[in-house]
């Protein structure tokens, strides 16, 4: 029985796992959640898997949980408390399903004791990628994305040579913007950028599949990820999202990986590998499935991947500036305090006035994220 720790429970990717874990009880244990604020969510979980210990980010949401379940289980809180419940060493597999540059520290930890991670946290390889995978690599930590369209990708190179690889192409939405026009994005509200047409996810993260942000996070994510040159890594808008991403081979051959758009499927992947289980709840019928389609993305239009492209080249913490300068932008435009195009304006902003470290230790990551963060929060307040 593998067991499971979930940072990250009450949100689309650890409710999908939860709801693998559900359909194999003999297979998985769930030793440990968290949450931010939602401890009604979490209070449900608890009741029906039972982990030894959760962690609240929220201390004041902590305590009213502990209050509302007595001795069910023990209740951490803060960043100490995610720190703590991943330092536990009780589980195989930690699912780092929180969004935002929170999930690296926690992420770290789970390394350090050789777990294997499930990473849906874009924000740990996209600031600090360089020296997670060299942690990976000295603590013979396995990290198998969950990400559909880098789990696509691991699954096409599975059994490939790495200089067979001629590149790897990323499939994107387009997500509700894709068929608007660059000034229809001046009149964008917040309502009109969570209607996402084909996945269901979290408020940030469907903000930035609006921007195409998410697209351009995955982008430096695949280059960490599977050692690659930003040349190597193409983005396409395939509206359909059936096929989640390819592999082009340097004979010409190309392998893509195909399924109803369903995030259950690469988190089941990421839990069992190499192993595959038998999953009956999605299912892909071609006869219903029209057409696939395929479209250069727009780079004037949606700016935010032409700019993560750019970091790429950079270096050094150029992608640490961009994800925290993301994060605050995306933040303001959701309260109403930005519009939606200035998004991509905010990011470049950072870029130009904090400093590029190009010789980063995580300190220096911690402090860079600060610095933009401090910067932006008391201009845009």
């Amino acid at each position: 029985m593998k067991k499971i720790l979930i940072l990250g429970s009450t949100g689309s990717i650890g409710v999908n796992t939860l709801e693998i874990v559900r359909s194999f009880p003999e297979e998985f244990e769930i030793v440990g959640l968290t949450a931010n604020t939602n401890i009604e969510l979490l209070e449900k979980q608890i009741d029906e898997f039972h982990p030894k210990a959760v962690a609240v980010c929220d201390e004041l949401k902590s305590k009213e949980l502990r209050q509302k379940i007595g001795n069910k289980c023990e209740v951490l809180s803060g960043d100490e408390g995610l720190l703590e419940i991943t330092r536990r060493n009780n589980y195989g597999v930690f699912v780092s399903a929180l969004v935002g540059f929170a999930g690296m520290a926690p992420t770290i930890e789970a390394i350090k004791l050789k777990k294997r991670i499930a990473l849906a946290n874009k924000e740990t390889l996209v600031t600090a990628g360089q020296i997670v995978i060299d942690l990976c690599k000295k603590y013979n930590s396995e990290l198998i994305p969950i990400d559909s369209e880098h789990s696509a990708i691991f699954q096409c190179l599975n059994g490939e040579e790495q200089k067979d690889i001629n590149k790897i192409i990323l499939t994107a939405s387009g997500g509700p913007f894709l068929n608007k026009s660059k000034s229809d994005l001046e009149k964008v509200t917040v309502e009109d950028a969570l209607k996402h047409p084909n996945w269901k996810m979290g408020n940030k993260i469907t903000i930035d599949s609006a921007t195409m942000m998410n697209k351009g996070l995955e982008v430096i994510e695949a280059f960490w990820l599977f050692n690659l040159t930003k040349d190597q890594i193409e983005v396409i808008i395939h509206p359909q999202s059936i096929i989640h991403s390819m592999v082009e081979f340097i004979d010409g051959s190309i392998k893509a990986q195909l399924s109803s758009p369903d995030m259950k499927l690469p988190i089941i992947y990421a839990l069992t590998y190499p192993e595959r289980y038998y999953f009956k709840h999605v299912q892909t019928d071609f006869r219903k499935i029209n057409q696939l389609t395929f479209f250069e993305p727009d780079f004037d239009k949606f700016a935010c991947l032409k700019i993560a492209y750019d970091v790429i080249a950079e270096g050094g913490t150029a992608t640490c500036i961009l994800n925290a300068a993301n994060e605050v932008a995306v933040e303001k435009f959701l309260s109403g305090k930005i519009k939606f195009i200035q998004i991509p304006e905010i990011i470049t902003e950072a870029l130009n006035k904090i400093d590029n470290h190009h010789s980063a230790n995580l300190e220096t990551i911690v402090e860079c994220d600060f610095r933009t963060r401090e910067f932006l929060k008391k201009k845009y307040n």
